[in-house]
């Protein structure tokens, strides 16, 4: 594998998207001018557009890039609310071939200087009430716009085509850094083909299209929410819809004004729209499939949403790295812990071991990544260009032409994934496999646990011990002894934590909704744990 000076994979392979789509996110809004330029194709808090329109601005935001010295290959880092500007900025840079870096509010500072220091970023745009939270970072060279000096630079732009401005949709576009769960985290790069493609598949291969009014409620600093958002939103001319409350009472107010008919969000907030008592059938008039990523569906969630919408609900397994989805399931009334479902058409899945061979059916593994020999998108699929500024990792993670998630699991001979969880989390518990996942759910199906995170700590007879922190549901009671009990009715007793510690504090998260497992471990530190 060759790599350039930035550690990223150099790629002869340049596959074209089929079917008359745009080949890059500069040219995204082509459908929908085509179609309809008076259409809606924007709405946010503060401001609302048509296709014409948000094409005039966005090419006045490209020039307001230009004039601050954004070029080709400049790194351009956002963190702003989910409202219009910050879908502006990105399709701005896009236009002009800049890399984008999208960083997540709740991040502390020394965090956000973290990704601006290791993404070389060039210029960073933010939200005006943080506008001095990295005062005491050193960030040389760096320019700082608030939102509101973005807002003027942009509005005192001539709005007329772009010239002379080339963009390549295999070279890198935009880096998505993971949720450090294991460390600091690392910069996954994509370039413009790889932005562009899982929108296309669905309007090529049908499934999960945008829908008329596509809302985003997930941070659209996240990558992969941009992706499934206005991107996927644009390539099929319809309007997207950024909402700025995940919170019941003011989610089903977005709805309701902008009829809204679909979002992609995490199992909470589809479960607290849905039980609110003052959230009315009449607020969701519009919303008819709202997705759910990033766990599991729980039982109860899977019948409230049967009920009012009259359909199963899908879940998709993805990644940062993917990017997005690589597997959607439909969630029955008895679904199989863990079973993520099949691959999407682009891609193919394998299970592979330590030595990279393949396993055969059933048998637990890595779940490996590549695209698809077959079909519509046959060879389309280009796996992420790799890891900003580490080669080592990307040769790790893309040897033998592949993606190596990281995850653990297997395949059934329908071809259905199972995930088992992530291979630097397995537990070796005197030499038996302990998957965290598989403990977690247990654990999650007592009325008393709200969230549970397992992960393995050093014991010097069996290599590992099994140790649990347990999030209390309200107004529940628990102890220790009647969670493992309850585990131990369920799995093998070596799989029954050693230790759960029980709390009533939420436990951390990420902005994926994520529980970052790291900062759990000094609860365990000092433990003496008995067999």
């Amino acid at each position: 594998m060759r790599l350039d000076s930035r550690g990223l994979r150099i790629s002869e392979d340049r596959p074209e998207i089929p079917g008359g789509l745009p080949q890059s996110v500069a040219d995204v809004l082509a459908p929908g001018l085509s179609a309809g330029p008076r259409q809606a194709a924007l709405i946010g808090r503060s401001r609302r557009f048509s296709y014409a329109e948000l094409d005039a601005e966005v090419n006045r935001a490209a020039r307001a890039l230009g004039a601050a010295g954004i070029e080709p290959g400049s790194r351009l880092a956002v963190c702003l609310p989910n409202d219009v500007d910050i879908v502006i900025a990105f399709l701005a840079s896009q236009r002009i071939g800049a890399v984008w870096v999208g960083i997540n509010r709740p991040l502390a500072p020394p965090e956000k200087a973290y990704i601006l220091r290791d993404s070389g970023a060039q210029m960073y745009i933010v939200a005006d009430d943080l506008e001095d939270e990295l005062a005491s970072e050193s960030l040389a060279g760096l320019q700082l716009v608030s939102e509101d000096k973005w807002r003027s630079a942009v509005a005192n732009q001539k709005h007329d085509e772009l010239k002379g401005v080339e963009i390549d949709p295999h070279q890198p576009a935009a880096i998505a850094y993971t949720s450090g769960t294991t460390g600091l985290p690392k910069g996954a790069v994509h370039s413009q083909h790889n932005i562009l493609l899982p929108g296309a598949a669905t309007e090529l291969i049908g499934g999960r299209r945008a829908t008329p009014r596509q809302g985003v409620i997930l941070p659209l600093t996240i990558l992969n929410l941009m992706i499934l958002g206005p991107v996927k939103t644009f390539i099929a001319g319809a309007c997207c819809v950024c909402i700025d409350r995940i919170d019941a009472v003011g989610l089903a107010a977005w709805i309701r004004d902008e009829r809204v008919t679909g979002f992609d969000a995490v199992p909470t907030i589809v479960h607290d729209l849905l039980t609110h008592p003052d959230v009315s059938q009449a607020d969701l008039q519009s919303l008819t499939h709202p997705g759910v990523g990033g766990g599991d569906a729980p039982p109860e969630l899977m019948r409230l949403y049967r009920e009012r919408f009259h359909q199963p609900v899908t879940i998709g397994y993805g990644m940062t790295e993917a990017p997005t989805a690589v597997s959607w399931h439909t969630c029955h009334e008895t679904p199989t812990a863990g079973l993520c479902g099949q691959a999407v058409d682009q891609i193919e899945l394998e299970i592979l071991d330590r030595d990279d061979h393949p396993l055969p059916i059933g048998d637990v593994g890595e779940i490996c990544i590549r695209p698809s020999k077959g079909g519509k998108l046959a060879g389309i699929y280009t796996p992420m260009l790799g890891y900003w500024g580490k080669p080592e990792a990307t040769r790790e993670a893309l040897r033998g032409g592949r993606y190596h998630t990281g995850d653990l699991g297997f395949l059934d001979a329908e071809g259905n994934l199972t995930i088992r969880g992530r291979r630097n989390e397995l537990i070796l518990r005197g030499g038996a496999n302990v998957y965290p996942a598989e403990v977690e759910r247990a654990l999650g199906s007592h009325p008393a646990v709200a969230a549970a995170a397992v992960l393995g700590i050093p014991d010097d007879r069996l290599g590992e011990r099994v140790i649990a922190v347990v999030q209390v549901e309200p107004g529940h009671d628990a102890d220790e002894q009647t969670l493992r009990s309850h585990v131990q009715e369920r799995l093998a007793r070596y799989k029954v934590p050693d230790s759960i510690q029980l709390q009533n504090d939420p436990l951390p998260r990420n902005a994926m909704n994520k529980i970052v497992k790291p900062k759990l471990r000094e609860l365990f530190e000092d433990s003496s744990l008995s067999d």
